[in-house]
């Protein structure tokens, strides 16, 4: 049996320009250009990032396209950081590249500390800090047992 990975995630958005300023202003590298503004694919340490037209993603998916989520969709994204402080540097940082400012940062329940913003096409994205959880030599994280 194949062993499952979470190689890529895929957004769809409205405005692909926008979006593609939005993740490289963001420290997204982007990669394989060969796609032209057909898709975008940003290196995420590990897993890609792509960005596709909300339309075109749909009909990929053979989804209908209508009606379009306005509110939550059940889906977050997160950056990990190792500390209360790069959480407040990073949101700080995605509002200056375009990003609204969902859930300022804050201690949570189980002892870490977390703060949320969204994309410009309103996907959420948390900045946290776990405990238990730590960091790769490389940055990746790493889950306890």
């Amino acid at each position: 049996m194949l062993t499952p990975r979470l190689t890529a995630i895929t957004l769809g958005v409205r405005d692909f320009a926008a979006s593609v300023r939005f993740y490289e202003a963001l420290g997204f590298k982007r990669k394989m250009r060969a796609t032209g503004d057909e898709v975008a694919f940003f290196d995420a340490g590990g897993t890609i990032l792509a960005l596709y037209r909300w339309n075109a993603l749909a009909a990929d998916a053979d989804l209908p396209l209508d009606p379009q989520p306005q509110a939550f969709r059940g889906t977050t994204l997160a950056h990990n950081c190792r500390t209360d402080k790069e959480v407040d540097e990073f949101l700080i940082h995605a509002v200056k590249c375009g990003a609204k400012l969902i859930k300022p940062a804050h201690k949570t329940s189980y002892g870490g500390y977390s703060g949320y913003f969204a994309d410009p096409d309103g996907h959420p994205w948390e900045a946290v800090r776990a405990p238990g959880f730590t960091f790769a030599p490389d940055g990746a994280l790493v889950l306890p047992d």
